[in-house]
């Protein structure tokens, strides 16, 4: 019987770290910064048409089974040369790179500190709302860079 209980714990305590498990979503280095953390309880619980996922990890949130996912944190951009968009007062890069390789659209944010980046795997023309929808929680932390096109430099 001794074995029995003990083995039903045992697989209990399994079930429940694969599930916990299955919500971590790894930090940026800076995800712990308070800043972050102002970032993540003001986000919304919907982002687009999906639904705010249960996420673990420093400064992260993610939506729609984790085809949406927010980290706070990451690595400031330096200048670059890749597309830039600004949506409603927020600068956004996109990583050509990995669009191009797997499809996959990763923005980050210019000009800001810390860095929040958005990966989102689905649709294209969402993109654009999507960022619309998180520019509330991103907005407070100050820009002191902007995105420059040729028009602004010539």
């Amino acid at each position: 019987m001794r074995v029995a209980v003990a083995g039903l714990a045992a697989a209990a305590l399994v079930s429940a770290v694969l599930v916990v498990d299955s919500h971590r979503i790894d930090s940026a280095p800076r995800g712990g910064d308070p800043k972050c953390s102002d970032v993540v309880d003001r986000l919304p619980e919907k982002a687009g048409d999906r639904s705010r996922d249960w996420a673990l990890g420093d400064g992260v949130a993610s939506w729609g089974d984790r085809s949406l996912v927010l980290r706070c944190g990451v690595a400031e951009l330096q200048p670059n040369v890749n597309l830039c968009v600004t949506a409603d007062g927020v600068d956004w890069v996109l990583d050509e790179d990995r669009l191009k390789a797997d499809g996959v659209s990763v923005l980050t944010t210019y000009g800001r500190s810390p860095a929040v980046e958005v990966t989102y795997d689905g649709p294209r023309q969402d993109v654009g709302g999507i960022l619309v929808e998180l520019n509330g929680s991103v907005e407070p932390i100050p820009q002191q860079r902007k995105c420059v096109g040729v028009g602004d430099i010539l």
